[in-house]
C-alpha cells in the first residue's frame, strides 16, 4: 500500500505544517508514504481553517481519501475561499434551502466571523465528510460535529500527535527570564501562539489584573496578532504592570519561552473542535494548562489540567485558578507532572502513527473492496 501525503509543511506559517512533518517521520517506519504522490493507493489530506489548505481541500473532494480535520469548523475557511454565490450554495447544501436568507446574512457580516459564536455553530462539514473514505479527528467534540453533518461517515478519533520539543538548559531559561524582567520568585503564566479573538486574551488580561497585587505573578503573551482590531483593543490592557509581550517565536525561542513559564493559559471560545498542539506541548514539558471546559478537552484527566468554564463565570473562575496556582506552586508542579505522564502515555509518536496506519489500511481496503 502506497500512501500519498498532502499537507502544508515547514516553513509554512501554520501549526498544521509542524504536525504534518512530525507525523511523516512517525509514519515512515510503518507505511510507504510520499509527499504529494497523487497516484498512491490511498491518500491522506490534512485540512485546517486557512487558505493554505484550499488546494488540498479541492484534491480531497476530487479523489477521496483519509481526511484529517485539524479544525472541525471549516466555516471560516469556506468564507475565505468562496464568493457569495458559492458560499450560499455551500451553506444550503449543509443546512437546507430554508437557510438561504441566513447564509446571505452571515456573508454580509463575515467581518465579525472571528469572534461571533454563530459562525462556529455552523461547521459546514457535510461535503468533505460525505465524500471522504474516512475522517480523522482528535477529540469527541470534532467527532460529534462530523457525525451531525454526515451520519454515515467513517470517523477515527486519534489523539493529537506529540510534537518534538527542544529542551533548553536551565541556565538559558534563567537568563531569558532576567532579560524579560521576570523575577526568579515570580510565577509566570504564558499565552502562546497566534493571538485571535477566540483565545480570550481580554479575559486573560482582566483576570491577571485581579490577582497581580495579591501574589508575585507575571503574564507573558507571546505570538502574532491575527486581527488588527484585536491588536488595537489590547494596546491599553497590555500596558498594565507585570505583562510582558513578545512577537512571533521560532521553534527554538518557542521552547525557551514556554520553559520559562510556570503555567500555560490556553482558552478557546467559541471553540472549533480543535485540540491545541500548544497545550499538548506545554503538558509534555510538565506545565499545568488552564483550558476551556468542553468536549474538546474531555479526554484529559482532571488531575492533568485546570478546566475553566466559558460564559459569565469565565473571568472570575480564571482569576481564582490563577491565584491558586501562583500561591501554591507545588500544586501547579504536581498537575504538570500528571499532564506530562498523560501525554507521554497517550500522544506519543509510535502509538499515534500506528492508529493512522490502521485508519489508512481500512480506507485502502474500503476503496478496493
Amino acid at each position: 500500500m502506497r500512501v500519498g501525503f498532502f499537507a502544508p509543511l515547514p516553513p509554512a506559517p501554520t501549526g498544521v505544517a509542524d504536525y504534518a512533518e512530525a507525523l511523516l517521520g512517525a509514519l515512515r517506519p510503518l507505511v510507504n508514504v510520499e509527499v504529494g504522490d497523487a497516484s498512491a493507493d490511498v491518500c491522506i489530506y490534512h485540512l485546517g481553517n486557512n487558505a493554505l489548505h484550499a488546494p488540498i481541500y479541492r484534491r480531497a473532494l476530487e479523489r477521496p481519501g483519509l481526511v484529517v480535520l485539524h479544525d472541525a469548523v471549516l466555516h471560516h475557511f469556506l468564507l475565505g475561499s468562496l464568493n457569495e454565490t458559492g458560499y450560499v450554495q455551500e451553506f444550503v447544501y449543509n443546512y437546507g434551502e430554508w437557510m438561504e436568507d441566513r447564509a446571505h446574512a452571515l456573508w454580509r457580516g463575515r467581518a465579525r466571523s472571528a469572534a461571533e459564536a454563530e459562525y462556529f455553530a455552523y461547521p459546514m462539514l457535510r461535503r468533505i465528510a460525505e465524500r471522504s473514505l474516512g475522517v480523522v479527528v482528535h477529540n469527541p467534540a470534532a467527532a460529534a460535529m462530523v457525525r451531525a453533518h454526515a451520519p454515515h461517515a467513517r470517523i477515527f478519533e486519534i489523539p493529537h500527535l506529540l510534537l518534538p520539543m527542544p529542551q533548553p538548559d536551565g541556565w538559558a531559561v534563567a537568563r531569558r527570564r532576567a532579560e524579560l524582567g521576570l523575577p526568579s520568585s515570580a510565577f509566570v503564566f504564558g499565552v502562546f501562539g497566534h493571538l485571535r479573538e477566540s483565545k480570550r486574551i481580554p479575559t486573560v488580561l482582566r483576570a491577571y489584573a485581579r490577582i497581580r497585587d495579591a501574589v508575585p505573578a507575571r503574564l507573558l503573551i507571546a505570538g502574532e496578532y491575527v486581527s488588527r482590531d484585536l491588536e488595537r483593543a489590547l494596546a491599553g490592557p497590555l500596558r498594565q504592570p507585570g505583562v510582558v509581550r513578545t512577537g512571533h517565536l521560532d521553534a527554538e525561542a518557542f521552547a525557551l519561552h514556554m520553559s520559562l513559564a510556570d503555567a500555560c493559559i490556553n482558552l478557546r471560545y467559541p471553540a472549533a473542535g480543535e485540540t491545541s498542539g500548544i497545550a499538548i506541548r506545554a503538558m509534555q514539558i510538565g506545565r499545568p494548562v488552564l483550558l476551556s471546559r468542553g468536549q474538546e478537552t474531555e479526554r484529559l484527566p482532571d488531575s492533568a489540567c485546570v478546566r475553566i468554564d466559558s460564559g459569565p463565570v469565565e473571568e472570575e473562575m480564571l482569576a481564582t485558578m490563577m491565584l491558586w496556582l501562583a500561591a501554591h506552586p507545588d500544586d501547579a508542579r504536581l498537575i504538570g507532572r500528571c499532564a506530562r505522564d498523560h501525554v507521554l502515555a497517550h500522544h506519543a509518536g509510535e502509538q499515534v502513527a500506528s492508529l493512522y496506519a490502521a485508519a489508512l489500511s481500512g480506507c485502502y481496503h474500503q476503496q478496493h473492496s
